[in-house]
């Protein structure tokens, strides 16, 4: 008898402590799928941080966090829930609790593929040069909540079909977001098709910034006045068209000096500057240091 109780009690706690760090992760050799639900509570799941082509959608659960994400310090609340493009560069440490993660790779899901179910790219993604937050209240953190419980429940079935349930409630997650920024818009009732300029215009920019500077040359690509353009944004937000053009910019900026041996020149010469000393004006204008200084003072920051 004794024998059995001792093991029971090992079972409960190896049970235990897998509840404690959790790493549920859906992969396919064939068509390298990856969608992983984790709390980054263990070194396995820290490792998703640096590979490369991940989203991340990170949920604080039970408790607020700070994580740094492309160099700067981000405060989130509970029941904040940020979204990443493969693009961010974000550390944390393994000692945050009460967070949760939706990790996932294109050949799981493309937000490029599936815009027409979706909506989410140049909105929830690729839609500022800072990452999306969103707040749950009431409604949607019941919602939350529930995906998150359904997306748990399906990682134990292994099937033919899990693949196809993980990536439905993954889609449900995204449209339920998507339209809570939809519903914080100064005007949330803009019409579909304003909406989906701003998107587009998004998209044109993290496609085309380091080559095309100007408002202008993007309304063009749009068949759209400036005017236009900044009317809609206008209504859209604070952000100018302008602005996001030279936001994104800067932030590529910043993550070639923070993350990259290349020089001032360098850089400036990848982000469409001929002239290096117009690069700097531009950088010190907007980020109040000259490159030399930024790069020097961020690298004595620990992060």
């Amino acid at each position: 008898m004794l024998p059995y109780l001792f093991i029971q009690t090992i079972l409960k706690i190896i049970n235990f402590f897998i509840k404690l760090i959790m790493k549920l992760e859906y992969t396919t050799f064939k068509d390298g799928d990856l969608f992983t639900l984790t709390d980054f509570s263990c070194q396995p799941s820290l490792e998703l941080l640096d590979r490369k082509g991940l989203y991340k959608i990170i949920w604080c659960k039970k408790n607020a966090a700070k994580i740094t994400i492309d160099g700067y310090e981000v405060n989130l609340e509970k029941d904040q829930v940020i979204f990443c493009t493969p693009l961010n560069v974000i550390q944390m440490d393994a000692s945050i609790e009460g967070i949760i993660s939706f990790v996932f790779n294109k050949e799981f899901f493309c937000i490029q593929t599936h815009d027409d179910q979706v909506s989410c790219n140049g909105l929830l993604f690729f839609g500022s040069s800072q990452p999306q937050i969103v707040s749950l209240k009431g409604k949607e953190k019941k919602l939350f909540n529930m995906i998150f419980d359904f997306l748990d429940e399906e990682f134990s079935i292994k099937d033919h079909m899990q693949g196809e349930m993980l990536r439905t409630l993954l889609k449900r997650l995204l449209i339920l977001a998507t339209r809570m920024i939809k519903q914080e818009l100064p005007e949330s009732s803009m019409p579909k098709t304003q909406i989906d300029i701003i998107r587009q215009y998004n998209l044109l920019v993290e496609e085309h910034f380091q080559t095309l500077h100007k408002v202008k040359d993007y309304a063009d690509l749009l068949f759209k006045s400036p005017k236009t353009l900044s009317n809609l944004f206008k209504k859209y937000g604070e952000k100018s068209p302008l602005t996001i053009i030279n936001e994104r910019i800067l932030l590529e900026a910043k993550r070639l000096f923070l993350y990259s041996d290349k020089t001032n020149e360098e850089i400036a010469t990848s982000l469409g500057y001929k002239d290096a000393g117009h690069f700097s004006k531009f950088f010190k204008n907007n980020e109040g240091l000259s490159p030399m200084a930024f790069r020097a003072e961020r690298q004595k920051a620990p992060f």
